[in-house]
């Protein structure tokens, strides 16, 4: 059974030319989630941007995982804040004449 909301890993690794090994390899390493249906691995949509991102940095850019760590801890983290700074400004407007 498909389900909507999550494509079959390996049908990704033929797209984007890797081996499902990387897959499991960024799973097992709390990196990405990923989800078993009937047997198979599955990524999650909303996983797929991030899934991307990890590869172009990984094979393009030739960072180890340990650095794409890094680089995703990072890259939240001023996700983060310009959220908060939106934030910050929608409640100071309310102060403006």
């Amino acid at each position: 059974m498909e389900h909507e909301d999550s494509i079959p890993a390996s049908e990704f690794c033929i797209h984007h030319n890797i081996q499902l090994s990387f897959i499991h390899k960024l799973s097992d390493n709390g990196m990405i989630i990923t989800r078993m249906v009937e047997d198979n691995i599955h990524l999650p949509i909303s996983e797929l941007k991030l899934v991307e991102k990890i590869i172009h940095l990984h094979f393009e850019l030739e960072i180890n995982l340990e650095g794409i760590e890094a680089i995703i801890h990072l890259l939240n983290r001023v996700q983060d804040l310009q959220d908060e700074i939106t934030r910050l400004n929608t409640r100071l407007k309310a102060y403006e004449p």
